[in-house]
């Protein structure tokens, strides 16, 4: 079965690539992008050395179903996806930080949380909370936007503002944004029997100055999803929340001695193990979006997307 590790495509009127921990970026005219979702898995900032079969397809897809649920509400940069791994869309100018919202007390959260620490980003977290509790209200955490291979970093409201980094108005926009997108994922989530944890968003400005959503949405790599059956039974037993995120592959790592930190080997990663982790993300497409997932042709993939990106072009 072939996998997507790297592509290497030369597409007519390309003017640049970027290639992030996941995605590839193809520049177009100067005007659009061809995002290619690949295989590769990071977790902890970290590029882990084997590809999971279909996670491009599933993250592309889901990222698609969700730009689509929420265009009423924020504009987006998407305008198709010709095939499975792939969108396209407007060319942005994207802000130096990713927006995270939290409405539990969870991940990065909690961990910070059982330092003793209070405040996140500068927002202040109340005390007598356990792991995986409810917020009274969510909170915005935004983070800066990692390059190079370097870890994102929190910041604050207050930061990003004196630093510059995102004018007062719009970072107010963004704010707002981020609170509509997350009330929306939660009730997308709570239909499919879901709980909407925490995400992140990030957002960019088009030539003509509009603030639009890109990247990927609520999907299981920007997103973290608990089961809404049984989850109060089990914060009142404090027992581990059923989860449908990427955080379970964050938790195999550590088991195995693993954060991403200096001098940390990747743990062997055995074709049981990839298996296994190919099939959860199948999970969460099914539970996040309520359909069957349908496999893409993976015979050949690179030149079944090079073949649908160059069919797409030609009619725009």
């Amino acid at each position: 079965m072939d996998t997507i590790n790297k592509t290497n495509f030369n597409f007519e009127n390309q003017t640049s690539v970027y290639r992030g921990k996941v995605r590839e970026v193809y520049g177009i005219n100067d005007n659009l992008l061809v995002m290619i979702a690949t295989d590769r898995l990071s977790a902890f900032d970290v590029v882990l050395p084997k590809q999971i079969p279909f996670k491009g397809q599933i993250l592309n897809q889901i990222a698609y179903q969700m730009m689509k649920d929420t265009s009423d509400i924020v504009p987006n940069w998407l305008l198709a996806t010709p095939d499975p791994n792939v969108s396209v869309g407007y060319l942005c100018e994207p802000f130096k930080v990713e927006m995270v919202i939290r409405g539990y007390l969870s991940g990065h959260a909690a961990r910070e949380y059982k330092l003793g620490k209070r405040l996140l980003c500068g927002v202040e977290m109340v005390d007598g909370m356990k792991e995986n509790d409810k917020f009274p209200n969510p909170i915005i955490t935004p983070t800066t936007k990692a390059v190079n291979g370097e870890h994102d970093e929190d910041i604050s409201r207050e930061a990003i503002l004196t630093q510059g980094i995102v004018s007062e108005s719009d970072y107010l926009q963004l704010e707002k944004y981020t609170k509509a997108l997350f009330k929306r994922g939660t009730e997308i989530a709570k239909k499919r029997g879901l709980i909407l944890v925490d995400t992140k968003y990030e957002f960019g400005k088009t030539k003509d100055g509009k603030i639009v959503l890109i990247d990927e949405i609520h999907t299981p790599d920007s997103s973290r999803y608990f089961y809404l059956d049984g989850y109060q039974e089990r914060q009142d037993n404090n027992e581990k929340q059923k989860q449908l995120s990427k955080e379970f592959v964050r938790q195999w790592l550590i088991s195995k001695g693993f954060q991403g930190k200096e001098n940390q080997e990747i743990p062997e990663m055995t074709k049981e193990k990839i298996t296994e982790i190919s099939e959860r993300y199948i999970e969460l497409y099914e539970q996040i979006t309520g359909k069957s997932f349908e496999k893409g042709e993976t015979y050949n993939i690179l030149q079944r997307i090079e073949t649908n990106v160059v069919k797409y072009l030609k009619r725009v």
